[in-house]
Formats: C-alpha cells, sequence, structure tokens
C-alpha cells in the first residue's frame, strides 16, 4: 500500500490497527474454540489405557475429568474478571477500545467451559454425544 500511495500521489494509509485486530480475534476464538472443543469432545485425547478400563471405571474417570474442566473452567473465569477488572482503565494504542473488553474473552470461554463441562458430565452418565459413548460397554 505504501508504493500505490506514493506513486499515485495519495496520503499513506496505516495499518497499524491489523495488529491489534489479529490479537483481539486470536484471544476471543481461542477461548471459544476451547469450549466448543469441550463441547464436541474433539480435543487430543490418548484413550489407550482408559480403553481397557470396565465401563464402570471408564465412566467415573470421564466424570472426573469433567469436574476437572469445570474447575478449571471456574478458575479462569474468576482470575480472567480480575484481569479484565485491573485493565478496566487502559485501552489499546491503535484502536482505542477498552482492555477490558480483550481479557473479558477468558471470563466468556471459562463460564463456557463451565456450562459445557456440565452438559458434557451429564452426557458421560447419560451415555450419550461425543463423551457418552467413550464411557458406554464396548464389550
Amino acid at each position: 500500500m505504501t508504493w500505490i500511495s506514493a506513486t499515485f500521489d495519495l496520503p499513506t494509509v496505516r495499518f497499524f490497527w491489523v495488529e491489534e485486530v489479529g490479537e483481539w480475534s486470536l484471544a476471543w476464538l481461542t477461548f471459544i474454540g476451547a469450549a466448543l472443543g469441550i463441547r464436541r469432545g474433539t480435543h487430543f485425547a490418548v484413550n489407550l489405557v482408559i480403553d481397557r478400563f470396565p465401563a464402570t471405571l471408564r465412566k467415573t474417570v470421564l466424570a472426573g475429568q469433567c469436574l476437572l474442566i469445570v474447575a478449571f473452567g471456574a478458575l479462569v473465569a474468576v482470575f480472567g474478571w480480575q484481569v479484565a477488572e485491573l485493565n478496566s482503565q487502559s485501552f489499546s494504542p491503535a484502536l482505542d477500545l477498552n482492555l477490558r473488553w480483550l481479557y473479558l474473552s477468558s471470563v466468556v470461554g471459562g463460564v463456557l467451559m463451565v456450562v459445557y463441562g456440565l452438559i458434557t458430565l451429564g452426557d458421560v452418565f447419560a451415555g450419550r454425544g461425543a463423551w457418552g459413548q467413550l464411557s458406554g460397554d464396548s464389550g
């Protein structure tokens, strides 16, 4: 764009805001994507050991895993809220947006992890969905 502006004697167009848009998008997409991965059961897992367990033990292990996910999501949401509040008086240099909105991505992601973790826990006990199929009796 600098070359085009110079060639046609146009005022230069500055793209200093592009980096911030990328950072903000990455933060929001990461936390929301992590929560969606929990719900869909698409996170990386090695089930080599757990597949050898009896169905009741496998269900117990998966339920414990769901509870750990819920606890992790709650921690992310609580500490994310604290960080958002600490940065509530700061603004991004290029976009001039309150940085609270950037750090609220962790709060939203953490809350979604808690909600999806609890739904997934229900799936484990009901034997439905991606997580419930893992806890079913495989023969």
